[in-house]
């Protein structure tokens, strides 16, 4: 279904819905005449369908919904009193509509049929003129007398339309128009879904014990039993889930004129992005934040993005860019407010929290960027300088954190000065029933949602206790070349240690378990004591008490009757600093803090050759590789492997560089530094990579060796620098000249 049929079936249904108490209403306003409650829902109903009907190019229902209007807009000043002959027309005006509305559902378009005659009575009835009066103007000429005489005391003439004509027409049009749009459709309580959910929610619980307990009987006719009920409560819950389910565009729609208004208003040039529209939500969040986003609209507009002249100025084009982004992430709802605008100034915030006595000097200079940031969700803190009719009022931000932590929510700012602000908003799992991989730790059970699964990885023995290894201070597993960082959950969650080995040495156990996760576009691996199984679990929201904990994004009644809590995975991954939260502000701190030491500050890839420390400046290594000895091959009377479409060169640093060194054991992979030049790459063969680190480079001595450039002090050890270029050079002097020659063919 297309946006504007979708739009259409909308008018539809709630046009139809309105007529019906159209109707009612105008036999109570007959009985009240002076009920300006009535008159005002009626004049209500009759301007909506008129707006959005003449927004839908229904020009023909527009004329009739207008003359109409004028009417109402007269009798609900006063101008006119409501007479039986008003009231009639008024009814003949609701039959027309429900019959142009019949045939739009049906055919398209409003029909061919002729309303002239309905509006010219809606107009005379409008400038006060009864159906008497019409006549006898029309035939004064030929005799008023008899004109007089037809306009009997009990006609109740309606133009066009008698009574006796309606009621006949209202039964027509009820007949040609079996199971519309409005009786293939009702409308719920949203109250009423959420008890049915709720039900639902405790139908998933006993299934689930249900399951449990069956699975250990040798009843064959229960096992089938609990079967079928297994598919009938699936099949039950996804259908109760999906009617409260509402895309995110329904309330984005109206953005793109927003945005537009507000950059004319401010000056401004502005372009709206909507990525992610189809992302459906709980209604109830739907409502929840509409306001909110509407916030964080407008103050991108009014504060973040520039005008054209001060962004030209800096480089950028003169059109601001805004981007919305809406995404299922780790079972949850993630939208994300995005300006290229100037981004938040740090100082002028901290400045305007001391004047406004939120935070002394002192404060401010022991919290970090970040923290500084937070202050804008503050109630009544403002940083504009006057107060317009847009913003500068101290209202806004703080309603935006308010209204989501209602629900349950979360709101981060993310800022980086002369390259815009980006405004993350995290809606927990409050009321949804989610498969998850169900974990053991210290005897307890954790349920990890399955979205932010990626695989399984069990290392036994040998493997347990050698395939960990410590890189920069933290533990990694290369998985098929990659590095992972690990992340033991007992030690996150600070529970007592294995009794095997504490967490600190994963390495001596003689099982590893490990659960690769996604966070953040980011993998690491979650060391856990036993992985148990995948089952489907209804999510409660955490008390007040425990919202605090990061790690955590729920609970749930596992099949025993049991609680078993939820792992927020970006919580975790933050919390172990894999996923970090204020790279932003790192970046803010290289750009606007370049001291001596940050100049000199240097990133090394550490390695081993036979007994010496060598290092290489991290900007020349493409990625670090395993590679299997049985992958080797001989081309050209050298070592060269197959890697990614092309045929890519070993090198043995060891052999170049005349170390000696002992046989590297064969049953062991490759350890390999990729460097690449353009299109083309070159593998140079170490015994171990020992670690990355980040450190000031203090030369000891020159290097006498043309292949090494100085030795230095690293980590407290005599480590020599390689020239990788030279080293290169010396086993294929073609090997950078053949790349320009590449990319000037190219």
């Amino acid at each position: 279904m297309s946006e504007l049929e979708f739009i259409t079936r909308e008018f539809l249904l709630e046009s139809c819905e309105n007529l019906d108490q159209l109707d009612r209403d105008l036999v109570m306003l007959e009985q009240d005449p002076q009920n300006q409650e009535y008159l005002a829902g009626i004049f209500r109903t009759i301007h909506t369908i008129k707006g959005s009907c003449g927004f839908l190019g229904f020009g023909k229902l527009e004329s009739v919904t207008h003359a109409g209007e004028s009417l109402l807009s007269k009798l609900r000043d006063g101008e006119l009193q409501l007479q039986a002959e008003t009231t009639t027309g008024l009814l003949s005006l609701v039959d027309a509509v429900r019959e142009m509305l019949a045939n739009i559902e049906v055919a398209g378009s409003e029909g061919s049929q002729d309303y002239a005659g309905l509006i010219e009575t809606l107009m005379r009835l409008q400038a006060g003129k009864s159906d008497c009066d019409a006549r006898a103007g029309n035939s004064s000429s030929s005799g008023g007398a008899l004109a007089t005489e037809d306009c009997g005391a009990g006609h109740n003439g309606g133009g066009s339309l008698s009574d006796e004509d309606a009621r006949a027409n209202r039964v027509t049009i009820g007949e040609a128009a079996p199971g519309g749009v409005s009786d293939s459709t009702i409308r719920v309580d949203a109250g009423l879904l959420d008890k049915l959910m709720n039900r639902v929610g405790e139908l998933v619980l006993a299934r689930n014990q249900i399951l449990q307990s069956s699975s250990m009987a040798s009843d064959a006719e229960l096992l089938s039993t609990a079967q079928r009920l297994n598919l009938i409560t699936t099949e039950l819950q996804e259908g109760v889930m999906k009617t409260r389910m509402q895309p995110i565009g329904n309330i984005w729609g109206k953005f793109p004129r927003l945005v537009r208004d507000l950059a004319l208003q401010c000056g401004k040039q502005v372009q709206i992005e909507l990525e992610g529209k189809e992302t459906e939500l709980d209604k109830t969040i739907v409502e929840a934040i509409k306001d909110p986003l509407t916030h964080l609209v407008r103050n991108a507009v009014d504060h973040g993005i520039e005008t054209p002249a001060m962004r030209l100025a800096r480089g950028k084009p003169a059109e601001g860019r805004l981007v919305l982004r809406a995404f299922h992430e780790g079972g949850q709802v993630n939208i994300e407010i995005t300006d290229d605008g100037a981004g938040l100034d740090v100082e002028r915030i901290s400045q305007k929290a001391i004047e406004n006595g939120l935070l002394t000097h002192d404060q401010i200079l022991r919290m970090n960027d970040r923290e500084v940031a937070q202050l804008i969700f503050a109630p009544g803190f403002s940083t504009a300088a006057a107060v317009s009719n847009v913003s500068g009022r101290g209202v806004g931000m703080d309603v935006v954190k308010t209204n989501v932590e209602k629900i349950g929510g979360t709101v981060d700012v993310q800022s980086v000065p002369g390259n815009g602000t980006t405004i993350k908003i995290k809606i927990p799992l409050t009321l949804a029933i989610i498969p998850a991989l169900i974990v053991t730790c210290d005897g307890d059970r954790f349920a990890i949602p399955q979205v932010s699964l990626l695989e399984l990885v069990r290392l036994e023995e040998e493997q347990a206790r050698s395939g960990i290894e410590r890189l920069h201070g933290a533990p990694v597993y290369r998985l098929r070349g990659h590095l992972l960082p690990i992340v033991d959950l007992r030690r996150e969650l600070e529970l007592p240690p294995r009794a095997a080995a504490g967490p600190a040495d994963l390495n001596n156990n003689v099982v590893v378990n490990i659960v690769v996760l996604r966070a953040d576009d980011r993998q690491f691996g979650l060391v856990v004591d036993a992985i148990n199984d995948t089952e489907e679990i209804v999510v409660k929201p955490l008390g007040k008490q425990l919202k605090g904990i990061t790690v955590f994004a729920g609970a749930t009644i596992m099949g025993d009757g049991k609680v078993a809590l939820i792992l927020d995975v970006l919580g975790m991954a933050q919390r172990a600093h894999v996923v970090a939260e204020d790279r932003e502000r790192s970046l803010v701190d290289q750009a606007t803090r370049p001291t001596e030491q940050h100049r000199d500050l240097r990133t090394l890839v550490i390695l081993a050759v036979g007994d010496r420390r060598l290092a290489i400046d991290i900007a020349l290594v493409s990625r670090l590789e395993e590679i299997a000895r049985a992958d080797i091959e001989g081309a050209d009377d050298r070592d060269v492997v197959q890697y990614r479409g092309q045929i890519m060169p070993l090198l043995h640093v060891g052999k170049l560089l005349g170390i000696p060194h002992a046989d590297a054991q064969v049953d062991r992979p490759l350890q390999v530094i990729v460097h690449s030049q353009r299109d083309r790459s070159v593998g140079l063969v170490v015994d171990r990579i020992i670690d990355i680190v980040q450190t000031t480079v203090e030369v000891t001595r020159p290097a006498n060796n043309d292949n090494l450039l100085a030795s230095a002090v690293i980590q407290q050890r005599v480590t020599d620098l390689v020239d990788v270029p030279s080293l290169i050079r010396r086993a294929d002097p073609m090997f950078y000249e053949a790349s320009v020659e590449e990319a000037v063919v190219a």
